[in-house]
Parts: structure tokens; C-alpha cells; sequence
């Protein structure tokens, strides 16, 4: 990664006291670090809850001891989502067919005139997100392959700027070997990277692929599909979908006609999804799908359906507002 989303916080550095706004004003920054450890906006959201009940449980003598409040709330929050990624390996081997990260909108796109918004702090989580390479949907599927620990190194390194000797200390181990980590991490990153399209040509081709999918034409679904192409499905046991992956330009092509004449009224609207262009489909209002797609030489190579409704609520409740 070239560009952090964050820097180690200064806040508190110089203070006898901490001063409660800037206590709060952490918020944003821990939520870009849980949800890029994690993948996933509800966890997320529980590691910074956690995160904030360990600080307001302290009196206030032992927050004065702490020289910097939002360097010791980064700390805790890596340390609750160290634990958290741990648990949900298990639960995610448990998990009903394939698990996709949770897909994240572009705020700029519909959060305007929303309750909460103005210069106020945003209500919802999902908008104080970050939206940059280290959030598209290709590159947190392959943080999900790495070990908790290689993913918490990389990220805080690699994509938030800390040093090594802080991911030690965070970590639990020693900087060389957190050094060891972030690169075993970034070795994976790079072999999963493909040459990416200017965004213009993503938007132009996501299109196309929208129009030949509601003319239910399948010559033009799979000429715009690699021969290759994977598409992943994941509706945890709560919505029907396929439970492994779809290989194959016709197979994909020949599924995605199948969902077209089994849903009809299927609207299909392009929004950005993790700072790409993508797909959300919606049945009477209600988005049913957001699909994310990784491209590669003018086709789509990688297409991640999401269909969970509880991964969905951040889009939904956007659809019954418009």
C-alpha cells in the first residue's frame, strides 16, 4: 500500500488531562482500523464499542495517567480485534456456503440530506469509512486468507503507518518478527494483485454488463466475462444462493439468466461498492444483492455476491429512505 488512511494519533500527547472530545474524535479513525482488520461493519462496530467501554470503565485518575488517549484506543482496538479475528475464524468455518466481506457504499453517493448528516459526525458507521484501495472488495477477500496476526501487522504497518516497534508492542510480539508478518502478508497481497483498469473503463464495463444482464442476452454476459471468471455467492443460510463459487464465463452466464427469470421486477442500479463500480439489485425497493467485481484485460474476472440481509442493513435502510 502507498497511501495510509491514517497516522499514528498525537492526540493527548501533551495533556494533564484528556479532554473528551478529542476522546470521541478517535471514533472515525477506529472504525477504519476495525473494519479493515476485521470485514466487517457490525464487528467493527463491537470492537469500538468494546474499545470505549474499557476506556470509560477507568477513573479518571488512570485516564490522566495515559499520555496519549488516542495512541492507547488504537492499542485496545487492535488488541480486541486480534481476539475477535480469532473467534471468527471458527465461526466462520461454521459459516452456511462462502463468507464476503460486508460491502460498503460511497457515501457522496446518498448520503446527502440523511438524518445525521450536515457538519455533524456521521450517525451511521459505514460513513466514516475511509473508501481507498485497502477496502475493495479483492484486497480484503485475500486479508481474509491471511493468520489474524499476519493481518493486524499488515494493516497497521502497511496501511496505517505505524512503526514496528508499536505493532510489537499491539501484537504481542517481537518487531522483527511482526516485521516477518506484514511481509509474509504483503507477499500474498502481490501474488493476488491483478493490473487494474482506469476507473472510467470499470464503470463502462460494469455497465455493460448490467444492460446485457437485464436483456438476459448470454452471448454478451459471456463475451464481457473471463473464461476464467469465479463468482462467489454469500447468503449465510439466510437467503437462497449458490453455497460454492460458479466457475466459468457460460456457467456464470447461464446462473445469472437462471436468477433473472426466477425474480422478475429485479431492478439493478450501478453503485460505487468499496470504492469500485458495482451492482446493487433491489426487489420492491428492498436491495436483495451487492455485488462487488474485480476486472482484468477489459473483462470481469471476479464477481462477490452478497445477498446476507444482515450484511445488507446499511443499504437497505438507504433504499426505504429514497
Amino acid at each position: 500500500m502507498n497511501t495510509p488512511v491514517g497516522t499514528p494519533s498525537e492526540a493527548g500527547h501533551e495533556r494533564s488531562e484528556p479532554d473528551l472530545s478529542a476522546v470521541v474524535g478517535e471514533r472515525r479513525q477506529l472504525i477504519n482500523l476495525a473494519y479493515r482488520l476485521l470485514g466487517s461493519l457490525a464487528e467493527a462496530e463491537d470492537a469500538v464499542q468494546e474499545t470505549y467501554t474499557r476506556w470509560y470503565a477507568m477513573s479518571r485518575q488512570q485516564q490522566r495517567a495515559i499520555e496519549a488517549p488516542g495512541a492507547w484506543l488504537t492499542t485496545v482496538a487492535s488488541r480486541v480485534c486480534l481476539d475477535m479475528l480469532g473467534s471468527a475464524r471458527a465461526r466462520r468455518e461454521r459459516y452456511v456456503g462462502a463468507w464476503i466481506p460486508e460491502p460498503l457504499p460511497d457515501r457522496t453517493e446518498w448520503f446527502s440530506g440523511r438524518a445525521g448528516g450536515g457538519g455533524a459526525e456521521p450517525a451511521d458507521p459505514a460513513d466514516r469509512i475511509t473508501l481507498d484501495e485497502s477496502v475493495n472488495m479483492a484486497f480484503l477477500v485475500v486479508l481474509e486468507s491471511m493468520t489474524p496476526a499476519e493481518r493486524v501487522a499488515f494493516i497497521l504497518h502497511d496501511v496505517f503507518r505505524y512503526p514496528f516497534a508499536e505493532v510489537a508492542e499491539i501484537v504481542g510480539r517481537t518487531p522483527a518478527a511482526c516485521r516477518q508478518l506484514a511481509s509474509s502478508a504483503r507477499r500474498r497481497i502481490h501474488a493476488a494483485q491483478t493490473p487494474a483498469a482506469p476507473a472510467a473503463g470499470q464503470a463502462g464495463l460494469v455497465r455493460d454488463f448490467k444492460q446485457a444482464w437485464e436483456a438476459k442476452d448470454i452471448k454478451a454476459l459471456v463475451d464481457l466475462l473471463d473464461p476464467g471468471a469465479t463468482m462467489t455467492a454469500d447468503g449465510g443460510g439466510l437467503v437462497g444462493t449458490v453455497l460454492r463459487p460458479v466457475e466459468g464465463s457460460a456457467r456464470i452466464a447461464e446462473y445469472l439468466i437462471h436468477i433473472a427469470d426466477k425474480a422478475p421486477g429485479l431492478t439493478l442500479l450501478e453503485r460505487t461498492v468499496n470504492g469500485r463500480p458495482g451492482l446493487v439489485a433491489q426487489h420492491s425497493g428492498i436491495t436483495v444483492t451487492v455485488a462487488a467485481f474485480s476486472l482484468t484485460g477489459g473483462r470481469i474476472t471476479r464477481i462477490w455476491a452478497v445477498r446476507n440481509p444482515e450484511k445488507l442493513r446499511t443499504w437497505t435502510e438507504h433504499a426505504q429512505e429514497d
